[in-house]
């Protein structure tokens, strides 16, 4: 099934039960309407970072099911599978076969040799200061070869993860075999994990590197085009830079919506968000909660820098078990730029908050793709936090069966449910339609999205200071009718 204007679900393979099978059997069960697509996260065999250094594109995780598990989602919902553009597991046996055949090896062009990328002499200190990097260290380790050999390779992430060199004839039809397979099985979209990272070039950050990443990009749209599959670069930065993305006409994801939407419910003032909101593309997906903690990094110049420090101490101050430790080293946090929380506890666990922010999120321009925790409108897993000392797994929550059908019970879940059933199926939300936002007075927001011929339009009025909005919609014939009110009041 290909692309389709529908809400995402974002989920990894063993937590809406215990595996495909039973992830299929929840969709069946409670999301028929509420999601059109569904992003499962890395389901192939991996050596850690959850799923995040694959070492085998072609296998599915034994625990998680098969690929007729797979194809069976894909019958009923476009799917997105992730890409590592950047690198692969050191257990792959791409990897395996470098470190015994060493410069025999037929992989060996496949990674970055530190020494030979660097000049004689370098690199100095201010190369390494120079280098975008996410962890306070060269991206570089050492290995050991069968030879007794030993040489430094190119690593920007976990320990597992080693850096692929884009730029080698090798490395190009690896990625042609692997995209050529995954379309083959299901993948609607591609998500190209760690995209900005994957060119290394002399001079400078090796972050984004123009003109060679966009040369690296065409390459990859030249194989999934003609497929009639879509391509997701993943960026966590500044939003000029995702603005790139855009400007050469691919999708790209809002990272910056999270943190601006809560700096708007924590201080109560518009001005950011219709700010925003209005010079968002259409051709985006946004996003409130990922696997990931929320991003600062991406809103930087949306918000001054005095109001980024405001969003973090208030969420801190008022997010319900949000602790500044949960985001540092004592957890494995890697990335001083994201912090660890589900999203409704960012938001204090107050439904009436948490509704509101995801109605933004649907009224907001592009494609919204919901968390399976932030579905479940989930809580701070604490537990989990402690029992793995891994700061994004508060976020993590494993789901039984049995608790799912409990969760969505709540109002506010049913009540996001129904928002979201209500954003798949209206012609407002239409890609090629037109938003509107207003700003009344200092609190209140006012944004109304209409279809492209104008017969359909559905509109949120919200005051951010007491959390109060209604949804209402007008339809072809010229009826209007209320859909959602923030009392969880709904109308079928």
């Amino acid at each position: 099934m290909k692309l389709t204007n529908k809400a995402m679900l974002i989920t990894y393979p063993d937590s809406l039960g215990t595996n495909i099978k039973e992830l299929q059997t929840v969709l069946n069960r409670h999301l028929k309407g509420v999601v059109g697509g569904v992003h499962l996260l890395p389901f192939f065999p991996s050596s850690g970072d959850r799923g995040f250094a694959p070492m085998d594109y072609t296998k599915v995780d034994e625990k998680f099911g098969n690929w007729d598990d797979v194809q069976e989602l894909a019958k009923s919902y476009y799917l997105m599978f992730d890409f590592m553009v950047n690198h692969i597991s050191k257990q792959s046996r791409y990897f395996k076969d470098f470190k015994q055949r060493h410069n025999a090896s037929a992989y060996r062009d496949l990674f970055i040799h530190w020494d030979e990328f660097w000049p004689k002499g370098r690199p100095t200190q201010a190369d390494i200061d120079l280098i975008y990097k996410r962890k306070p260290k060269a991206p570089v380790q050492e290995v050991t070869f069968a030879d007794g050999q030993t040489e430094k390779v190119w690593n920007t992430f976990g320990e597992d993860q080693i850096d692929l060199d884009v730029t080698k004839q090798v490395t190009k039809e690896f990625i042609k075999q692997t995209l050529t397979f995954l379309m083959a099985h299901g993948a609607s979209i591609i998500r190209l994990d760690a995209f900005a990272y994957a060119v290394k070039k002399l001079g400078t950050n090796d972050f984004f590197v123009e003109p060679e990443i966009w040369d690296l990009l065409k390459d990859i749209n030249q194989i999934t085009a003609p497929k009639g599959t879509t391509l997701l670069p993943e960026i966590h930065e500044n939003y000029h830079i995702v603005r790139k993305l855009t400007d050469h006409d691919y999708f790209s994801y809002d990272f910056a919506l999270p943190i601006v939407t809560l700096y708007s419910l924590y201080s109560g003032k518009a001005d950011r968000l219709a700010a925003w909101l209005r010079q968002s593309p259409m051709k985006q997906f946004t996003t409130l909660d990922t696997h990931d903690g929320i991003g600062v990094v991406d809103a930087k110049d949306i918000l001054t820098d005095d109001e980024l420090d405001y969003t973090k101490a208030e969420m801190y101050k008022v997010g319900a078990n949000v602790k500044k430790v949960y985001s540092s080293t004592a957890y494995h946090n890697l990335d001083v730029y994201q912090i660890n929380t589900t999203y409704y506890s960012a938001l204090g666990d107050n439904d009436q908050a948490y509704l509101l922010a995801r109605a933004i999120q649907v009224f907001a321009p592009g494609i919204p793709q919901v968390y399976y925790v932030g579905l479940l409108a989930g809580k701070n897993d604490l537990a989990l936090l402690e029992k793995t000392k891994e700061g994004r797994n508060i976020n993590r929550h494993y789901y039984s069966l049995d608790e799912i059908d409990q969760e969505v019970q709540r109002p506010v879940v049913q009540a996001l449910f129904k928002l979201l059933k209500f954003r798949n199926t209206s012609a407002a939300f239409n890609l090629d339609g037109q938003i509107k936002v207003a700003q009344p007075s200092e609190n209140q927001i006012v944004i109304t999205r209409q279809s492209a011929d104008g017969k359909v339009s559905a509109t949120l009025t919200a005051d951010l200071k007491s959390r109060s909005f209604t949804i209402d919609q007008t339809t072809a014939d010229g009826k209007s009718n209320q859909i959602l009110t923030s009392n969880l009041s709904l109308v079928d």
